[in-house]
């Protein structure tokens, strides 16, 4: 009777380490997740300059490595085709400070020159985003949040 409680603590531990071990090798390999995503567009006055703003909480079991911020209209070619990842390696950089055990709180924010507004389209904007894991997975968004230029 002992050697059958034993067997059956050991088959127990046993399949409890296999699902701990899944449900870590799981969680590791999550891409990161955006949350509370919010963009705003301020346009100059007079002399004086804009602002476009963007703020987002990544959570990545990884920890991040980057979050690319790009601002794109609605009515452009984006809307057609999504931005790739290839694209959104090269647009800019946001800043990011640690906001919880997993979670940064990423920030970007960026000056409007007066010619700058004015050439640009008016209407709906949309910003995409991608968020890189230090272990490597990643998650883009198109359309993390959205904006007016008026």
């Amino acid at each position: 009777m002992a050697r059958r409680i034993a067997l059956s603590v050991t088959a127990g531990v046993v399949v409890l380490g296999g699902v701990g071990a899944f449900a870590l090798a799981n969680t590791e390999e999550q891409p990161p997740t955006l949350a509370h995503s919010v963009a705003h567009y301020t346009a100059p006055e007079g002399d004086g300059q804009g602002t476009f703003s963007f703020t987002t909480e990544v959570t990545a079991s990884s920890g991040l490595r980057s979050l690319k911020v790009m601002a794109w209209p609605a009515d452009s070619s984006l809307a057609k085709m999504e931005p790739t990842a290839k694209e959104m390696a090269g647009a800019e950089p946001a800043t990011c400070e640690p906001a919880g055990a997993d979670t940064v709180r990423c920030t970007y924010k960026t000056g409007v020159a007066g010619a700058e507004a004015a050439a640009s389209p008016h209407g709906a904007w949309y910003v995409a985003v991608l968020a890189t894991a230090k272990d490597g997975t990643t998650t883009l968004d198109d359309k993390a949040a959205a904006f007016t230029v008026d």
